[in-house]
């Protein structure tokens, strides 16, 4: 089809395009590197999970269906694509080529039409909806989030929309002049029933003469292949890469035990300079991994607590920025000269870092596998442990965990006070009991939380279970110390804990707070304990299995309030409602449950910092609230503290309560002792 003179010039623009890509996409993945530990890697078995990932598209369709469907139209149709150019390359230099029997011929021309076709539509339709629909909110942020230069500008100097209309533009023009191609050939050979779209557009071109038609069927195959070589040096420095970078954030993802466990810092390794992130490069790998990867679709923004209640913070804004600060740098960054920028100044402000409820939403709903929010906890590291910078309130919190083993800062040898006239046994008492109670501090110190421990010592006792607790040995987690960024607190914390639980080696551990279940399950392996941990609601599902808790049937409307690391960062979102459905409870759902529950506002260490109206937990009252429920049900003690703390703030509203007082208040007066 193509003279030769056309043949010698799309081979040099070949070479000149593979050159201009190549420079960038060697430039992204040499910033990458640069990142910190833990080095990215894959093996064959995760590579084969991600490419099954990336081809469904599954992350995808949990939020925004119909979005969803004509984004995977338009991401199945470019993988097709990738046949189709070669194809038709293959076309242009010999002239009708048999590459297939004719049956797979006329398949592959029915099904390239047809997708043809769907592209087409699925990218009229994305522009029109960030271009020209109503409720283009979705693309943006509000005000007080930070965003970095030019990228908050209006339509065509806006970074993100630029980006978005040059590729929509490009997938339209590119697509349409393949379609436009087809219809040419079969105006200028013989019709073909196996293109329809093509087909039904040939018409326009009747009455032209054959040398006509041989012109415009080069310029169209110019126009859909030209296009390819002068987009893909760009590709790299639009959003859009992150249909290659997600496929690679599949293939690279680091396993972890839960998707907020963190990864340790080796504080008597002399060779780390820097502790957590102040810039881009001291990030890990797989945070700036996320920059190229991010789609900017805000899903991670739509179900951010602090976002929703007029924070600063915007997950989807971090990336945004990361990306666009790294395009605006790309070459030094890749050559190891990174500019001396810190993070809080053009990625995302202290007062967001220090907004994160570190619930985890945004790492759970992003479809290309972010993690914006570990992101936050290692700036949160770096301002906590390089510059000894953080909010006031927190600093008698770290002095508890450091003088007396507790936030609330009262005194190691208090922590049995709340069990006076009870039967809880100690360690040395009853070394060998089938369950070691992990109390916590919210039961050992917080008046509230010891009514739910008093419950949970009826319910055991009236079930029979054999436990025991640390009594003044056992110290705080760590949990808040190490979300909040204070990672060598939580070191030490976690070291003398586990030195101890080493010693008892209990057969399991049961805890009442699902940040204790998180840290001592999830992240005290990377330390060396490893220890099967439950939750109370997992044991009181046990026994209610097992035939073993005498309850009377009382029924009432409860909704559940789903704790974030119970739920969404461990997977435990049934034993909750099975214990309920066996006292007797009718549970009514709230729109966001399970792993998709909304945040009482007290993760990432807000339990002890103040925080601005509105607030996160009277927003989550509110819509328990709405459901019409006599009680709210939780099963932690932050998540109690918080939504009893809004409770007061309203006139008849519903209580709210843990599971274990719900069952505790369902056991036959003569069971167990009094409360």
């Amino acid at each position: 089809m193509l003279t030769l003179t056309e043949k010698a010039l799309f081979a040099l623009a070949v070479i000149f395009t593979a050159y201009g890509t190549s420079l960038g996409f060697s430039a992204m993945f040499r910033t990458i590197r640069y990142g910190q530990a833990p080095s990215l890697s894959t093996d064959w078995q995760r590579t084969i999970r991600a490419l099954g990932t990336w081809i469904v598209m599954r992350p995808i369709w949990g939020t925004r269906r119909i979005t969803g469907a004509v984004h995977a139209a338009l991401a199945w149709g470019f993988v097709l694509y990738l046949l189709v150019n070669v194809v038709d390359v293959i076309r242009g230099y010999v002239d009708e080529p048999v590459l297939f029997p004719d049956w797979i011929s006329q398949s592959y021309r029915l099904a390239v039409d047809l997708a043809s076709g769907a592209v087409l539509l699925a990218m009229a339709w994305l522009l029109l909806r960030r271009f020209v629909f109503p409720g283009r909110k979705v693309f943006s942020q509000r005000a007080n989030v930070l965003r970095i230069k030019n990228s908050r500008l209006s339509f065509l100097n806006q970074t993100v929309s630029r980006d978005s209309l040059i590729v929509g533009i490009f997938i339209l023009c590119h697509v349409g002049f393949r379609v436009l191609g087809e219809s040419v050939a079969i105006q200028l050979h013989s019709p073909d029933p196996w293109q329809p779209i093509a087909s039904a557009i040939a018409p326009i071109w009747a009455g032209l003469g054959t040398d006509t038609l041989t012109i415009w069927h080069h310029v169209c195959w110019w126009g859909a292949l030209g296009l390819i070589l002068a987009f893909a040096p760009y590709f790299p420095y639009t959003k859009h890469v992150h249909f290659i970078m997600s496929g690679f954030n599949f293939a690279t993802q680091i396993d972890r035990k839960s998707p907020g466990a963190l990864d340790p810092i080796d504080f008597s390794n002399e060779n780390i300079e820097v502790f957590g992130a102040l810039k881009l490069e001291q990030l890990p790998q797989s945070g700036i991994a996320d920059a190229f990867a991010c789609i900017m679709c805000n899903r991670c923004q739509d179900v951010c607590p602090a976002y929703e209640t007029g924070k600063e913070l915007s997950p989807a804004a971090l990336e945004i920025n990361k990306r666009y600060f790294i395009n605006e740098n790309l070459h030094d960054l890749a050559s190891g000269k990174p500019p001396d920028a810190m993070l809080t100044e053009y990625a995302i402000t202290e007062s967001a870092v220090w907004a994160c409820t570190a619930c985890g939403a945004c790492t759970a709903i992003c479809p290309v596998a972010n993690a914006p929010m570990l992101d936050i906890l290692e700036i949160r590291r770096g301002l906590v442990l390089m510059e000894d910078q953080y909010p006031e309130e927190l600093e008698t919190v770290y002095q508890g965990m450091e003088r007396n083993g507790n936030p609330w800062n009262m005194g190691a040898g208090d922590r049995l006070k709340w069990a006076d006239g009870l039967v809880v046994p100690t360690v040395e008492q009853q070394p060998d009991a089938e369950i070691l109670w992990w109390l916590g501090c919210a039961p050992s110190y917080d008046q509230r939380a010891q009514e739910t421990a008093r419950a949970l010592v009826r319910v055991l006792e009236a079930a029979g279970v054999s436990f025991s607790v640390l009594g003044s040995k056992e110290r705080c987690s760590g949990d808040s110390a190490r979300r909040s960024g204070n990672e060598y607190l939580f070191s030490e914390l976690a070291s003398a804990n586990i030195a101890t639980l080493n010693s008892v080696n209990p057969p399991r551990i049961m805890t009442t707070c699902p940040h204790c279940l998180h840290t001592l399950g999830n992240e005290y392996s990377a330390l060396g304990g490893h220890y099967t941990v439950i939750h109370h609601t997992e044991l009181l599902s046990e026994l209610a299995d097992a035939g073993r808790l005498p309850t009377d049937d009382l029924e009432e409307n409860v909704t559940l309030h789903d704790p974030c690391y119970l739920g969404r960062q461990n997977d435990i979102t049934e034993a909750p409602r099975s214990v309920l459905e066996e006292s007797g409870a009718v549970i009514t759902e709230m729109p966001r449950n399970r792993k998709k529950s909304f945040c009482c506002g007290a993760g990432g260490a807000q339990m002890w910092m103040d925080e601005p109206v509105p607030r996160i937990n009277e927003t989550r009252y509110a819509e328990a609230a709405a459901t019409g429920a006599s009680t709210v049900a939780t099963a932690c003690p932050f998540c109690l503290t918080m939504l009893r703390d809004a409770a007061a703030k309203t006139v008849d509203g519903p209580d709210v309560k843990d599971i274990a007082e719900i069952v505790a208040d369902r056991l036959p007066a003569e069971v167990g002792v009094p409360a």
